[in-house]
């Protein structure tokens, strides 16, 4: 609504991340620093951490974009509160691009090695993105782990990037952890913007659709729109759209802190109505709901695919063996035994 009246190209402040929108802020550069290097290594697991809307999937698609493409198949997942055998099927089912139902745990593992060794020898890398890492069950972790055994001479078949919230940083100190951190080539954690970085993103993004000074910002909104929105990027984004609207909407060209405080007690009360009589000040310092749905980072390739089915058959033939020969030895438990007697 408010792109046409200020001369804007596109929506500045959405909250879908995009790389095309990407700042690269003191911590952020450093973050990506370590991803690439990471990457670089190919193997192990990447760890960044952050809080919820700091930037950490646009991170990853920013680094994907400057990854040659035909030599790496990204896939990502969302974890939740999965079993093993859970987490090795939505595992398979985003590379393979299908869903498996299969029972057999140990051929779904035979299955995603065969896979990793079908890429590797098309010349291509797999890596496995795991957000809100810090919900993975042991088990989980456990599974993860394991499937950074499979190699092939010296190179590793799987390489793995988590992304969690602070406390999968507390996670990773436990005990049980010890062998997962073992296996970390490199790690970051994003931090919020100060106030200088603060005005600094929301310029870089205002100049991505197009800003020529309209509107116009007094210093004083700026340091308002850090204290609200704590220096997380996805918050600065809500409060920002909010405020350009607002704008809009009264016909302004030059926005101050009032104009800010305005917009931030009026989208309180809209909060406070639809979720009971939480403060705006709560939810933005337990800042906004993460997307859930899963968000694929790399397109597959015709032949990918063709390979991913390929796999399921296999899988199948796989899962059939091995409830024939369970069958089998039922049907021999049931059978009457036959007592021999012993001739006087």
């Amino acid at each position: 609504m408010y792109e046409s009246f200020y001369g804007l190209t596109g929506k500045p402040f959405q909250l879908t991340p995009d790389p095309a929108f990407f700042f690269g802020s003191r911590g952020h550069s450093r973050a990506m620093a370590y991803l690439k290097y990471g990457v670089h290594q190919g193997e192990g697991f990447i760890v960044i951490t952050g809080e919820v809307g700091a930037g950490k999937t646009t991170l990853v698609r920013n680094l994907l974009q400057q990854l040659p493409s035909k030599q790496l198949v990204a896939v990502q997942i969302v974890s939740t509160q999965l079993d093993s055998q859970d987490m090795l099927r939505m595992i398979a089912g985003a590379f393979f691009g299908v869903a498996p139902e299969l029972p057999d745990k140990a051929a779904l593992i035979m299955g995603l090695e065969r896979f990793f060794r079908r890429l590797h020898a098309e010349g291509k890398r797999a890596l496995l993105v795991v957000d809100e890492a810090q919900n993975l069950s042991p088990q989980a972790v456990e599974e993860l782990r394991m499937l950074s055994n499979f190699q092939h001479n010296d190179k590793s078949l799987l390489q793995s990037l988590l992304l969690g919230q602070p406390e999968f940083r507390e996670m990773m100190q436990r005990p049980e952890m010890r062998q997962l951190r073992q296996r970390v080539t490199a790690s970051a954690h994003l931090g919020p913007l100060d106030v200088e970085e603060t005005q600094a993103y929301i310029e870089h993004r205002l100049h991505r659709v197009g800003w020529n000074g309209n509107p116009s910002f007094e210093p004083a909104a700026y340091q308002r729109i850090h204290e609200v929105a704590a220096g997380i990027p996805r918050q600065i984004n809500v409060l920002c759209d909010r405020l350009l609207l607002a704008g809009f909407l009264g016909e302004k060209t030059h926005l101050t802190s009032d104009d800010v405080q305005e917009v931030f007690i009026e989208f309180g009360k809209e909060l406070s109505a639809v979720q009971g009589s939480q403060p705006m000040e709560d939810y933005f310092e337990g800042g906004m709901p993460s997307n859930v749905a899963a968000l694929p980072l790399a397109n597959n390739t015709e032949t990918i695919l063709l390979n991913g089915l390929a796999e399921q058959v296999n899988l199948l033939k796989d899962s059939v063996a091995s409830m024939s020969r369970v069958l089998e030895q039922l049907q021999q438990a049931k059978r009457p035994r036959v007592k021999q007697v012993k001739a006087d």
